[in-house]
């Protein structure tokens, strides 16, 4: 039996859909070619198989003669367009909070990608990689949404101060490259890295602004009703997803079972029981995450072996070398020297 595709959110093509009709398109044609039903887009949570949306997109730009209208759709997202998560990004202490907070609970937004915050002394990053194969107009079209919705979305939670800031998108400058004129505070780069994806990087004083709505006790209640949802996922044969995402997630350390469990307000022994349910072993998802994240790290370039080592919880870069060297056959310094001289141009 051939798996099913997997499901995301239909809120936000609903959205599209309410703006293509604005536009003159006829939408129930649109759906109908689609192979979905209106009442599948306008329940509240109301959810598409991955490829209904490929083919949503396909007729949408075989219609429209446009591939422009991920520009519209970003814009027109607003923090509040992502249910509980966008309100707990509302509420939060400081922007830096909120982009963690929609790190941690990206799957409850978009499952087909995933999201990484970081900040240095110098720069507050936020980088979204796919994490589902998908066609690349579908590619194209999420990555240029998500970037233009990060935009307002920053700039809502910045009361509309936005500093200057470097956006890279890994694909290619496309035919509306002039909408990114509108995003007045972006330095644009097309045809960023090999791997699909896209990076936002501000100043790092960016992460301590306090957003316009900053309440402690409304962020707690968000967190609280992201988290169930996450157990919903959980009862339904996703734990080993979802702790994937919090391991990799994860800066500062390594969380371990028990730390974990109590994000979920479940004991460890429950937690275990749901992952051995998914024929996985805790231990052997986190060495493997781990090292997964070692290598990203130390092909990124960026952070010193000494700074990664600590990014994934060693306290003696003695371990993180034998656990290295262990996986990969070589140290951590030798695999990054070999990958660097590979990608040198003769």
């Amino acid at each position: 039996m051939a798996a099913k595709s997997p499901e995301v959110p239909a809120r936000y093509y609903a959205r599209l859909c309410e703006l293509l009709g604005q536009d003159g398109v006829n939408v129930s044609a649109l759906l109908k070619a689609a192979r979905i039903r209106p009442a599948a887009v306008r329940a509240p949570d109301a959810v598409l198989r991955l490829n209904q949306v490929e083919m949503l997109l396909d007729e949408m730009f075989r219609l429209t003669r446009r591939q422009d209208q991920c520009h519209d759709l970003g814009r027109a997202l607003k923090l509040s367009s992502h249910s509980i998560v966008g309100y707990g990004m509302l509420s939060s202490p400081t922007v830096g909070y909120a982009m963690t907070l929609a790190a941690r609970y990206f799957r409850l937004i978009m499952p087909s990608f995933r999201m990484r915050f970081r900040v240095d002394a110098e720069l507050a990053e936020i980088e979204i990689l796919p994490v589902l194969p998908m066609s690349r107009s579908c590619l194209q079209f999420h990555l240029e949404a998500i970037a233009v919705a990060l935009h307002w979305e920053i700039r809502e939670l910045l009361k509309n101060q936005m500093p200057d800031y470097e956006l890279y998108l890994s694909i290619a400058a496309p035919p509306h490259k002039e909408r990114y004129n509108e995003l007045v505070e972006a330095r644009c780069h097309f045809g960023w890295q090999s791997r699909p994806g896209l990076r936002m990087q501000f100043p790092a004083a960016v992460a301590q602004r306090t957003p316009a709505l900053a309440d402690l006790g409304a962020v707690q209640m968000a967190e609280r009703r992201c988290n169930e949802q996450i157990r919903g996922a959980i009862a339904q044969g996703k734990v080993g997803d979802w702790m994937r995402m919090m391991l990799r997630e994860a800066s500062d350390g390594w969380p371990g079972l028990t730390e974990l469990a109590q994000t979920l307000n479940l004991s460890p022994r429950t937690l275990d029981r749901y992952l051995k349910k998914e024929g996985e072993s805790f231990r052997a998802l986190s060495n493997r995450t781990r090292h997964e994240k070692a290598l990203e790290l130390l092909d990124d370039g960026r952070l010193t072996i000494t700074h990664i080592a600590h990014e994934l919880g060693y306290t003696d870069m003695s371990n993180f070398a034998r656990s290295f060297r262990r996986e990969a056959g070589v140290a951590p310094g030798d695999y990054r020297s070999r990958r660097a001289g590979r990608a040198r141009p003769c």
